[in-house]
């Protein structure tokens, strides 16, 4: 079990596959959305998450804590921070990041007074080592947006260190030309911003092709590549819906008092439906990176179930060094939840781990992986491409859109593919070629056995499975 402290009426009792067990999400159940704050502090990862502890719906967001000590086995601790009544954040402590600062884990978050979608940026420190409690500092380290801007949307702060210097993004979006926008902000402490002009907006042409349409952009999040150039994650906002998150690879650059970010590629990061508002921790050799998972039933059924939305699996993104597009894998730790092999045909139980390896001799040819009799997986190595089809198991959900039957994600093609299974009671997240991810939620989880067929062509296929958990 990935919670080991879940309370014994907590809805992770259920029975069977009804409900992921091995992900980060609320022990006792109700609503969970954007991960928060991953931090490594005193051998132990912390990851926080928007969190409503009353509701299985959106509203009265605390920040929830999780804490692991390998990235794969995780301890619930319950609610790290809440709105404090009459506060700056008395209506919702919402997305941010976390930093240590001179030692003390500290939380960078939106703090909410009104419903307008305008917040301050806030700071919350831990009171101790375990960080069960983030006590909030009452006045705002930003106020709210610059003097001059009419925005919809000023929210999710994220820091990130160049050259030396500390800064930070704010997500925005301009209410009366309805384009989004990323703001930047000078550290010099983390009690003194000073803000540095706009980041990148959607005049830049290669974000108004892969980064639309939103009328905000949220949860921005800046990492470096390693190489000198600089990754940007956007989640798209339109009007109250969220819809999916974009990549750009570019480079920063100095303008005036601040900087800019010029992208030269970008593209989508998840290929489902079911992924947005991701975060990351940069490490020294790699950077992880969790997304938000939401439901793809409706509100109705979520409220009778007792809980929506939980965080993905941590996953690890770069670039691959031949063509700079996104290197995206699951975390290397996970390999430790392995339990006993799964032979095709045996039946599936509630999680586990699937690696399929084709390598075809003939051109267009194409492989099915089916999940018991709800979920197919089909695979076109020379095509590149993979589509997840959910027919029998339709989703029930409307927002942001109606769903369809099928889900794609495309990749440069070849004779040869890789594919990287991990489903967890309802949760698949599906991975290609390390190039391309697949985030849907599939209710009810998938039951049955798993079965590999050359449906049209000729492969060698090697498969390998095994339990998780």
């Amino acid at each position: 079990m990935a919670f080991d402290t879940a309370p014994a009426d907590a809805d992770r009792t259920l029975p069977g596959r009804e409900a992921p067990r091995l992900h980060v999400r609320p022990a006792a159940g109700q609503w969970c959305n954007d991960p928060n704050g991953p931090v490594f502090h005193n051998g132990r990862y912390h990851l926080f998450f928007q969190h409503n502890p009353s509701a299985a719906v959106w509203g009265d967001i605390h920040w929830g804590h999780a804490s692991s000590p390998d990235l794969a086995t995780w301890t619930d601790h319950g609610t790290a921070l809440a709105p404090t009544p009459g506060g700056r954040d008395a209506v919702g402590a919402w997305s941010g990041c976390a930093v240590i600062d001179e030692g003390v884990p500290t939380a960078v978050y939106t703090g909410m007074d009104r419903h307008d979608g305008i917040g301050s940026v806030m700071l919350a420190r831990a009171t101790d080592d375990t960080l069960r409690t983030l006590k909030a500092e009452p006045v705002p380290v930003v106020d709210g947006p610059p003097p001059g801007l009419d925005l919809h949307a000023f929210r999710d702060p994220f820091l990130f260190t160049h050259e030396g210097r500390r800064w930070a993004l704010v997500g925005a979006g301009h209410r009366r030309t309805r384009t989004p926008d990323v703001l930047l902000y000078r550290v010099d402490a983390l009690t003194s911003w000073t803000y540095a002009g706009s980041l990148l907006d959607a005049a830049d042409p290669v974000a108004a092709r892969v980064a639309a349409p939103a009328t905000a952009w949220e949860c921005p999040a800046l990492l470096p590549t390693g190489d000198g150039r600089w990754m940007l994650l956007l989640s798209l906002w339109a009007d109250d819906i969220t819809y999916s998150t974009s990549w750009l690879l570019g480079d920063l650059e100095p303008s005036g008092e601040g900087l800019r970010f010029v992208p030269a590629s970008g593209g989508m990061l998840d290929h489902g439906r079911d992924f947005y508002a991701p975060t990351v921790l940069v490490e020294d050799d790699r950077t992880l990176l969790w997304g938000w998972s939401w439901e793809s039933r409706t509100e109705e059924e979520s409220v009778a179930a007792g809980w929506a939305g939980c965080l993905t699996h941590p996953r690890e993104i770069g670039v691959h060094p031949q063509d700079g597009t996104p290197r995206l894998a699951p975390a290397r730790e996970l390999a430790a939840l392995r339990g006993t092999s799964l032979p095709p045909g045996a039946a599936l139980p509630p999680a586990y781990e699937i690696e399929l390896d084709a390598t075809v001799s003939l051109a267009d040819t194409e492989l099915t992986l089916a999940l018991g009799d709800s979920v197919t997986l089909r695979l076109n190595p020379t095509r590149g491409t993979l589509t997840l089809d959910r027919t029998a198991a339709p989703a029930t959900a409307s927002h942001p859109l109606p769903r369809t039957a099928h889900a794609v994600a495309t990749v440069p093609g070849g004779t040869h593919a890789r594919l990287h299974v991990l489903v967890d009671g309802p949760l698949l997240e599906v991975f290609l070629n390390e190039r391309a991810m697949l985030t849907e939620k599939v209710h009810p989880a998938p039951r049955g056995s798993y079965e590999v067929t050359v449906v049209r062509g000729d492969a060698n296929v090697r498969t390998a499975a095994w339990t998780l958990g």
